[in-house]
């Protein structure tokens, strides 16, 4: 799996997480998934992001496009 999918994976489940969290126990957990949507947000544009680097760490590769024939 690319990292791009398993940051999207990772994404969903920090916001149906923290809407959960928002629910059950407090309101302000509704501050971490405003936090994530940021995120989201300035990476379509940077193309980069905090859990980017955690997951390289972690040793997921960046996915290379696909040449066109």
């Amino acid at each position: 799996m690319g990292m791009n999918r398993i940051l999207r994976g990772i994404a969903g489940t920090f916001i149906l997480l923290s809407l959960l969290l928002a629910v059950i126990h407090s309101y302000w957990w509704l501050l971490f998934t405003a936090f994530v949507g940021a995120n989201l947000l300035q990476s379509a544009f940077t193309d980069s992001c905090p859990m980017m680097k955690f997951l390289e760490w972690f040793g997921v590769e960046k996915e290379v496009a696909a040449k066109k024939q």
